[in-house]
């Protein structure tokens, strides 16, 4: 025969098992929940995204943005030496104009130096052509600003006469805005700092 007291025990047992499930059910949700964020933040350091002109968002990894800084940097330290110390009579404004972009104040300070000291005047007077024969640099990607090291190989050509020099400068290279197209590759020299530069005689070998 059943009694009120046994329909009760058999309630508070049922809701027992029903608290305990949800319990653990709430627990495992949880748990679940945190290693998908987890593994998702994990993955979102290796990957950035992209969306390209037709909408799509197209995964690019970090490992790869890496690399291609530096191809970036280095390209960004080429076209502006090559911009700033290869110039003419009939080009060098237009060449300074393009370097400027690359560069901040630091840059344009050297240029105000140069034309100070008459530099440019010289360069129109006598018609002088200095070309930029070579550019080597290194670069420390560990962390920004990254900090470089850039040889170029100059030569100034004065009519029956060409001397040759190896200019050596420092900077830093630090992440803005791209701006097409003067600043396409993002990049912006600071610190920029000419360290030395030597006349490379007939008989020697420019350094590699």
């Amino acid at each position: 025969m059943k009694t009120p007291f046994k329909n009760i025990q058999q309630v508070l047992r049922l809701n027992r098992f029903v608290v305990l499930a949800l319990v653990i059910m709430t627990g495992l949700v949880c748990i679940i929940s945190v290693t998908l964020v987890v593994k998702i933040h994990r993955e979102s350091q290796e990957k950035a995204f992209v969306v390209s002109s037709s909408g799509t968002v197209i995964p690019l990894q970090l490992a790869s943005q890496r690399e291609n800084l530096e191809v970036e940097a280095l390209a960004h330290l080429e076209q502006f030496h090559n911009c700033f110390y290869g110039v003419e009579a009939n080009s060098y404004e237009k060449n300074m104009e393009k370097a400027l972009w690359l560069g901040n104040s630091s840059v344009d300070a050297v240029y105000r130096q140069k034309k100070a000291d008459g530099f440019y005047n010289r360069l129109l007077q006598y018609s002088l052509v200095q070309q930029v024969e070579r550019i080597d640099s290194r670069i420390d990607m560990d962390q920004e600003p990254y900090a470089f090291q850039t040889r170029t190989l100059i030569r100034i050509n004065r009519g029956a006469v060409t001397d040759t020099y190896e200019l050596v400068t420092t900077g830093k290279l630090i992440q803005v805005a791209r701006n097409f197209p003067h600043n396409s590759h993002g990049l912006l020299i600071t610190d920029f700092f000419e360290n030395s530069i030597r006349k490379i005689e007939a008989y020697e070998t420019p350094a590699k």
